[in-house]
């Protein structure tokens, strides 16, 4: 049985028409597989995060195809579009996105509750307890540092064990230390949670690359000078392709 999580081939996405067409996707193919830790690096500007939500399927590309944990996204209707955002991707932001009016707990545990489902208390822990975040979890927002909120929403993303982690720049609101103990601390939770290791892809400056080498591989979307934007498939294990 195979390992690949998530394959996208061939996306493209262009924004615009005539002389104010922008190609923001040109032909770009991504495999991950279990338990890896993907970044997707670039300039400002250069793709990241539309790819990003290509592969939470929170906008439709122009052409190509996206496979994740076996299911054509791209075919699913309404129901199980929104089915496949609540229960396979798990999305981090930069900015927290916590409800102000709820627990970190009740925090973590609102995808869940949007699906009708009960937690299961012991998996809630561990995520917690990697994250450290286990005796915050009776806090609000206004009572965490922002490490500490980005870490709830982590959590919140993998509450319902989904089959991959979608992280647009999330440590990009955060101080460098800050963010490169959760950047660790998030790649090891990929690898090492009883529901089974899944994969994390995550946008990120190349700057992020110096002080991070917990990833498996790193695709590059660097803008070419003079040129549209060009993305490549990586797939050598801690290789940089840039462009």
């Amino acid at each position: 049985m195979s390992d690949i999580i998530l394959k996208a081939e061939h996306l493209v996405k262009t924004y615009g028409s005539g002389e104010t067409a922008v190609k923001a996707l040109d032909d770009v193919s991504l495999e991950v597989s279990k338990g890896e830790f993907v970044a997707i690096v670039g300039q400002s500007g250069s793709g990241k995060s539309t790819l990003l939500h290509m592969l939470g399927a929170m906008d439709y590309p122009d052409s190509g195809t996206l496979t994740v944990d076996g299911e054509d996204v791209f075919s699913m209707n309404d129901d199980a579009l929104a089915q496949y955002r609540r229960r396979k991707a798990g999305f981090v932001f930069q900015f927290f996105n916590l409800l102000p009016v709820m627990t970190a707990k009740e925090n973590i545990l609102i995808p869940l509750s949007l699906d009708g489902q009960k937690a299961d208390e012991a998996y809630l822990n561990e995520i917690a307890e990697t994250m450290g975040i286990a005796d915050r979890l009776s806090h609000y927002p206004h009572q965490l540092s922002g490490g500490q909120q980005q870490r709830v929403a982590i959590a919140r993303a993998m509450i319902s064990k989904p089959a991959v982690i979608l992280a647009d720049e999330p440590t990009g609101n955060l101080d460098s230390a800050s963010g490169n103990e959760i950047s660790a601390r998030t790649a090891i939770l990929t690898r090492s949670l009883k529901a089974g290791s899944f994969p994390a892809i995550r946008t990120a400056t190349p700057l992020w690359l110096t002080a991070n080498l917990q990833v498996s591989h790193w695709l590059s979307i660097l803008k070419r000078k003079a040129s549209p934007y060009s993305e490549q498939t990586a797939r050598s294990s801690r290789t940089s392709l840039f462009l």
